[in-house]
């Protein structure tokens, strides 16, 4: 598992979780530090459900270590990648994993919007990428979508589909193209949602109100947003309007504004609503 933010923390969980070997990676130790007491974390509170034992946790845990180098994938059967959502970075990533992962290993990415196929062309190994994205938070959400590059083998996308539903998740199969679905349909909500709070037609905590009471929503566009990371949402809609050129993807500037002022969401304790640790 490389990257362990948000995502890739709850991915390294689910994985061991269900019996996986796992090195989680990433370039900060301190990051590598908190993703380990997240997961703790959400394990207790899962017992706390009734989701499973002590002991079953403390084994989960027990299969996790972790690294801030990528020489940890050289036994890899299975290498997620999760780092920040821009292509270039994980193009070089890709560049990398092929580089240090084990000739047979998939190369999977958990990118929200960006191809899978111009990340597999970074590659000598382009049948064995694909894309396999989790939702948040991992341990809870059943979706994962697995995006097939042009180049992804068959034999590929069945593997992936098959780790998919061992984790307990509900694997769905789509296409490459920007935003693949989730994004697609979610962003531009979203991004309209936010157009909203920007010219006055609604407060976010009255936008919100209307779409979980009115349209069912377990939570609100703005609220989800703050989940998600602006920085994450304005990345994905750049990308949605700059591959599919139309302008009902251009982001709200009151969501640029937001991020250039650091203001992330959860993440950071302030987005469109305040959170404390």
């Amino acid at each position: 598992m490389v990257g362990a933010g948000t995502m890739g923390n709850g991915i390294a969980h689910v994985f061991a979780q269900a019996g996986w070997d796992t090195a989680l990676v990433d370039v900060a130790a301190d990051a590598l530090s908190r993703a380990l007491q997240t997961i703790q974390a959400n394990i207790e509170r899962l017992v706390k459900k009734g989701a499973g034992s002590k002991q079953q946790g403390a084994e989960t845990l027990g299969r996790i270590r972790t690294s801030t180098s990528l020489d940890a994938v050289q036994e890899a059967d299975f290498v997620v990648e999760a780092a920040s959502e821009g292509a270039t970075i994980k193009r070089t990533l890709f560049r990398e994993l092929d580089r240090a992962a084990p000739a047979g290993a998939i190369l999977a990415s958990n990118t929200s919007s960006i191809s899978i196929t111009a990340l597999a062309a970074a590659t000598k190994r382009p049948a064995q990428v694909i894309g396999m994205h989790f939702m948040n938070p991992v341990p809870v959400m059943q979706l994962v979508e697995v995006i097939r590059g042009l180049e992804t083998a068959e034999q590929t996308t069945r593997r992936t589909v098959e780790i998919a539903k061992a984790l307990g998740k509900t694997p769905v199969e789509v296409s490459d193209s920007p935003g693949f679905v989730s994004n697609r349909v979610l962003m531009p909500m979203i991004n309209e949602a936010i157009f909203c709070v920007m010219e006055g037609v609604a407060t976010p905590e009255a936008v919100d109100t209307v779409m979980r009471l009115g349209m069912g929503h377990p939570l609100g566009p703005l609220a989800l947003a703050d989940l998600i990371g602006l920085d994450t949402c304005l990345a994905i809609l750049e990308v949605l309007h700059h591959d599919l050129g139309d302008d009902k993807y251009r982001p709200a500037p009151l969501l640029r504004k937001l991020v250039a002022a650091g203001r992330l969401g959860r993440k950071s304790g302030q987005g469109f609503y305040g959170y404390r640790d």
